[in-house]
């Protein structure tokens, strides 16, 4: 049975993943600066206090890990200026531990984009097709909630918003989950570049109109544009990988299973 530990399991892929690796039957670890309370926790998983950042628990978190992934994030501020260089420690940590391989999730051509986002991203990934260990970097399209969630607050104020020109191939983070763990357990003693998009590629208009139907919303689907390096980036169908559909779950699908959850 493989022991694969998860630095960030808390968030929204983390979860996800931890709860493939034991859908799998192995192992797994979080390690997180704030372990969750008992109620929050994935059942069958171990939680373990570990900052990057500082060093502390780092060692007894890696203990016995055979794969690691991170899935570490941060939208703004110090903690997303952090981020490349808390995937550096990651990678040094595991390596003084003798971790076999480590996972890093980040965005299908992050570093094309200006948005500072995006660049953080780009540089840890670089960080991990640099290192001397056997690595894995995860590229994926964006996860069907991001779209629900830009739906979901346009919404509140009567308007849901379709950026005009711009497709979206989204994901379900336990597609992404798959992948990503899937790597975890691969043997190869190399760098190993992986590709992830959603299931099939969807204007946004498309997707604002399927969003509002399932979750019966009054706003209006509202086409606008998106201004800036950002807006030219998506309009350019930089975030789109059609040949690489691994998905399986349509945007259609995930929200008709979040309501039938909620």
């Amino acid at each position: 049975m493989v022991l694969i530990a998860v630095a960030g399991g808390t968030g929204l892929a983390g979860r996800a993943v931890i709860e493939e690796v034991l859908a799998r039957g192995h192992k797994v670890r979080s390690l997180t600066r704030r372990p969750p309370s008992a109620e929050a926790r994935v059942a069958g998983a171990e939680y373990v206090h570990c900052d990057f950042h500082t060093g502390e628990g780092v060692a007894a978190g890696l203990l016995g890990v055979d794969a690691l992934v991170e899935t570490l994030d941060a939208r703004s501020g110090a903690g997303l200026r952090a981020l490349p260089v808390t995937s550096v420690a990651v990678l040094n940590a595991a390596a003084a531990a003798g971790v076999k391989r480590c996972v890093l999730l980040t965005i299908v051509r992050a570093g094309e984009c200006s948005v500072g986002y995006y660049q953080a991203q780009a540089a840890r990934a670089l960080s991990y097709e640099h290192s001397g260990m056997a690595t894995s970097v995860v590229y994926s399209t964006q996860f069907h909630n991001l779209l629900a969630g830009i739906f979901s607050a346009g919404a509140k104020v009567g308007v849901i918003p379709a950026f005009r020109g711009v497709s979206f191939q989204t994901i379900a983070t336990a597609d992404v989950a798959r992948v990503l763990v899937g790597e975890a357990l691969v043997e190869d003693p190399g760098h190993r570049p992986v590709l992830a998009g959603g299931p099939e590629v969807q204007a946004m208009a498309e997707l604002a109109k399927e969003w509002k139907g399932v979750t019966g919303s009054k706003a209006r689907v509202t086409t606008m544009p998106l201004p800036g390096s950002f807006g030219t980036f998506l309009r350019l169908g930089k975030n789109l990988i059609p040949e690489h559909a691994v998905g399986q779950q349509s945007f259609g699908q995930w929200l008709q299973s979040m309501t039938h959850v909620s």
